[in-house]
């Protein structure tokens, strides 16, 4: 007996995908509805810590993550400047445990392509090019109405549809993403034989020059500026801003800087960071991961917190008999303190990085979030 039989997902991200893998596994009737007309994801790289890996292989797709991925245990830190010296390098916390790397990079395109595969190979219907257009509810289940024109009746709505959430707003929550100050450029290239580990550059012209390897013979390099509109740069345009940013880094830097070029998938995104106050649910109808929670990728915990959002809500949705608040209850109180720490963490450190703080204790920091998020959502 489960608390739900048919549930509509709106969004097919991590968030959304996750969802519906573990509803199917359940045996629940599960139809994801994504606005865009394919599978689409910024053509660069993300970086999953231990427990987002420990998540991945909750859903059956570690293996595919694991060979579609380059693993590492180690953070190193350079200085700016002609000889790019190494400063440290530290061992990265196994926040998944002993079975898991501490980090891998991967292709976040390969990512996508994962998850929406394995929750077709489960038995969810995935419909592009549609989204959730209206609703309404009653005690018994919501009647969503969609951009096609059709209506249909679900037990649940999950609203997964990311930073710009209908779902959200259509449930009148009014938080919103808000900026912090910082953009991030991206860029897809061939990996230097020297870079075996995310390497990050603090101080120069930007505020983070860094990179991480993907498999053996890609990564993504990244450069984090103050946040500006960059809507509308065209291709040419975004490497130069790239090419004329990394100047002041070296070592592996110079690689990078040989390889930028048109066909590098260079994409400009602006930090943002909310969180949706207590609750995330109206009735029969809850958003998660981004919809509900964002964060600057400075803790590289995104998707980690919206996989576990995914999980401790399907645990629930399947264990319980009936949708009431005690679920809801279980569900906030689970979620919400920790999406709130790492929220803060992120948030903290991208402050201190603004404000140029000399003394401001990033290692503690990042300790006290590895400690959190190792234990199990």
């Amino acid at each position: 007996m489960t608390a739900v039989h048919s549930v509509a997902v709106a969004g097919a991200g991590v968030a959304g995908l996750a969802t519906a893998i573990l509803l199917a596994e359940g045996g629940v009737d599960v139809h994801v509805y994504e606005a865009k007309p394919a599978l689409d994801a910024l053509g660069s790289g993300i970086t999953l810590q231990g427990n987002a890996l420990r998540a991945f292989d909750r859903l059956g797709v570690w293996p595919q993550v694991r060979a579609q991925s380059y693993a590492f245990d180690v953070l190193g830190l350079r200085a700016p400047g002609p000889d790019a010296r190494v400063l440290v390098e530290m061992p990265d916390d196994r926040t998944g445990g002993p079975d898991y790397p501490a980090t891998v990079g991967m292709y976040r395109p390969d990512l996508a392509a994962i998850l929406l595969g394995r929750a077709e190979a489960l038995g969810a219907t995935i419909t592009f090019g549609v989204q959730v257009a209206a609703l309404t509810q009653d005690d018994d289940g919501v009647d969503v109405v969609l951009s096609d024109g059709r209506t249909v009746r679900h037990d649940l709505l999950v609203g997964a549809d990311g930073l710009h959430s209908t779902v959200r707003g259509l449930l009148g929550i009014e938080t919103t993403p808000e900026p912090t100050g910082m953009g991030i450029w991206r860029a897809f290239v061939r990996r230097p034989e020297q870079v075996t580990h995310t390497e990050l550059y603090y101080g120069g012209p930007v505020y983070i020059a860094g990179y991480c390897p993907t498999g053996p013979d890609t990564m993504y390099a990244y450069l984090v500026e103050k946040g500006q509109d960059r809507f509308g740069v065209t291709p040419a345009e975004a490497v130069k801003a790239m090419h004329d940013l990394s100047l002041a880094y070296h070592g592996p830097w110079e690689e990078i800087r040989a390889e930028l070029d048109e066909a590098s998938r260079i994409n400009y995104t602006r930090f943002t960071q909310h969180l949706v106050p207590a609750p995330w649910n109206r009735g029969r109808v809850v958003v998660v991961g981004d919809a509900a929670h964002s964060c600057p990728p400075t803790m590289a915990q995104g998707a980690a917190q919206a996989v576990e959002d995914a999980l401790v809500l399907v645990e629930l949705l399947l264990s319980a008999e009936h949708l009431d608040q005690e679920v809801w209850d279980a569900f906030h109180a689970r979620r919400i303190p920790r999406a709130t720490a790492v929220v803060e963490a992120s948030v903290q450190l991208g402050r201190w990085l603004l404000d140029d703080v000399h003394d401001a204790d990033v290692p503690g920091l990042m300790r006290r979030v590895a400690a959190m998020v190792s234990e199990p959502a």
